[in-house]
């Protein structure tokens, strides 16, 4: 291997030996001559290829196996030709990819089997009180995708940038420094001005949030077509008010999720948002029926549930960073309402795609409206797993873009994109021939059931462009493109509206469905051709030099 040396350090640090893992095609290295400390944050497998800074000439030793130049990477892998086997080969890189999805697909289905559980138990109380819930959750939900994803999102990744290069920066003072037994104890906790910026800006929107819906749940309720005089009203506004209290821990838990995720940890959320559910369950046996409280006692099941989960992340949370820090600073609040408010206006384009899309289904009848529904909610539910690939995509590539290690980032994109790839073909087979069999669950009415089968090859043939399009925007967050994931994500949302509107009245939910899925292409299109420009950020990535 060729030995390319940074300027030198100090004649203290020289000396050292080369060793390739060939499982992983990495360079490790032992410094002699003086013991290093233990850094106080170890990086997952998919960490910086260390380069010698000093190679001394009387102690050069051979590299032992094989010999890895700048290509040797998933470049390498995409181009040479080594073989299909090879292409789809699970490396460091895509064992950390999986290992960061699987718990975060798990955290991710706790919120909606949490709500089929408050369903099932509100839906004993009477129908009127399950809709009056159903309406008060749906505004819930809009509010809180609009605000609360995105800084999900953003924290995200300037989580994940700052504590890699704080990393670097720890691992290049330690070679220096010798540190006794309590400063080390003393530096455990980290200072990150990211969590506390985000932290911050959680709480306040949390509150802004709550105060709104709880002045707001009357005109909000004549927003979505509740008249005073209806059953439904007074539970919905109810609900909404009680609901409205649980909105500060919501999104303050969403941010230290976002730092964890930063971190690289998506277990720590995983086992607070179980816990937090398994109260929700337990407080809805106990407050619904025996307190006699109805729909009160569902929200305040919910609300309650909501707390713990906050504070099982920020008591974590603590033990990694100081959460209750000063140091915010006014540049960084800045990113981070320019890029949320990039990121709201993509919610929005998603958010009024589909809900023209219902909208025209609607119009169909409710047998059509009904069919429709069950196919849309499958295919909502599986995108979780595509969420879950992504968001891996996005800590990796946050992390190493940050280092300024380009070749891992590049194989950290070559990896998600065949990761994901793999995945949508699977789903696609797997529901394919179990969407018969799924769509029993929801309904046995037999002109419903024909309605939701003939949407099969929506469902079926989208998962692969879906699980590129989800890929695609977690690759965005990862190098902070946000500019460019909203006005992609809007030009899509504009072409695929008109051709909705054109296309539903002529063909029915066959348009709708073709529609859909052309929002959806568009996306995944938009990505490909992002990857493939080297346009913004993504040029100094695909750059030969490090």
């Amino acid at each position: 291997m060729a030995a390319t040396s940074p300027p030198t350090r100090p004649p203290a640090a020289a000396g050292f030996t080369l060793a390739s893992s060939p499982g992983t095609r990495r360079v490790s290295f032992t410094l002699r001559g003086r013991r290093r400390s233990a850094p106080r944050w170890r990086a997952p497998r998919c960490s910086r290829d260390v380069k010698p800074a000093v190679k001394d000439a009387a102690e050069e030793e051979t590299p032992r196996g094989p010999k890895i130049d700048k290509k040797d990477d998933g470049e390498a892998v995409a181009g040479t030709g080594r073989g299909v086997l090879e292409w789809f080969s699970l490396d460091g890189v895509a064992m950390d990819i999986l290992g960061i999805a699987a718990p975060a697909v798990l955290a991710l289905a706790a919120d909606p089997i949490t709500a089929l559980i408050d369903t099932a138990f509100v839906g004993h109380i009477g129908s009127a009180e399950l809709a009056a819930v159903g309406a008060s959750v749906s505004i819930f939900n809009l509010v809180s995708k609009l605000f609360n994803v995105p800084l999900l999102n953003v924290t995200t990744s300037f989580v994940a940038e700052q504590q890699a290069v704080d990393a670097n920066n720890d691992t290049t003072r330690e070679r220096d420094e010798i540190f006794t037994p309590q400063e080390k104890a003393n530096e455990q906790r980290k200072i990150l001005p990211a969590v506390s910026t985000s932290l911050a800006l959680a709480t306040g929107i949390g509150l802004l949030e709550m105060v709104a819906l709880i002045v707001g749940s009357g005109t909000l309720m004549d927003i979505i077509g509740i008249p005073v005089d209806s059953p439904m009203r007074a539970p919905a506004e109810q609900f909404l008010t009680l609901r409205a209290y649980g909105a500060p821990p919501i999104i303050v838990a969403l941010a230290a999720q976002g730092a964890f995720r930063g971190f690289l940890d998506t277990k720590t959320p995983l086992y607070a948002v179980g816990a937090g559910n398994l109260l929700n369950a337990i407080l809805d046996a106990v407050l619904i029926f025996p307190l006699g409280l109805g729909v009160s006692g569902a929200a305040l099941a919910t609300v309650t549930s909501e707390y713990l989960t906050a504070f099982i992340l920020l008591w974590k949370l603590n033990k990694e960073v100081e959460i209750f820090s000063w140091n915010i600073i006014g540049d960084g609040i800045i990113r981070y309402l320019r890029s949320g408010g990039l990121l709201i206006g993509r919610t929005i384009a998603v958010l009024l795609t589909l809900t023209l899309a219902s909208s025209l289904a609607a119009r169909e009848g409710p047998v059509p409206m009904a069919g429709y529904e069950i196919c849309l909610q499958v295919w909502l539910t599986i995108s979780l797993l595509n969420d879950a690939l992504a968001l891996a995509g996005q800590a990796l590539l946050a992390s190493e873009y940050a280092k300024g290690n380009y070749i891992q980032a590049r194989l950290v994109l070559y990896r998600i994109l065949q990761v994901g790839g793999v995945t949508g073909v699977t789903l696609a087979a797997a529901l394919f021939i179990g969407f018969g069999s799924l769509s029993l669950l929801f309904t046995d009415d037999p002109a419903v059931l024909d309605v939701a089968r003939s949407g099969i090859w929506f469902v079926t043939i989208s998962q692969p462009v879906n699980a590129i399009a989800f890929v695609a925007d977690g690759l965005y967050y990862g190098v902070s493109d946000f500019a460019y994931a909203a006005y992609s994500t809007l030009f899509a949302g504009a072409i695929s509206s008109i051709f909705l509107l054109v296309a539903a009245p002529k063909f029915g939910l066959s348009g709708i469905w073709t529609g859909l899925t052309l929002f959806m292409s568009l996306r995944a299109i938009a990505g490909f051709w992002r990857l493939g420009s080297k346009g913004g950020p993504w040029e100094i990535i695909w750059s030969e030099s490090e």
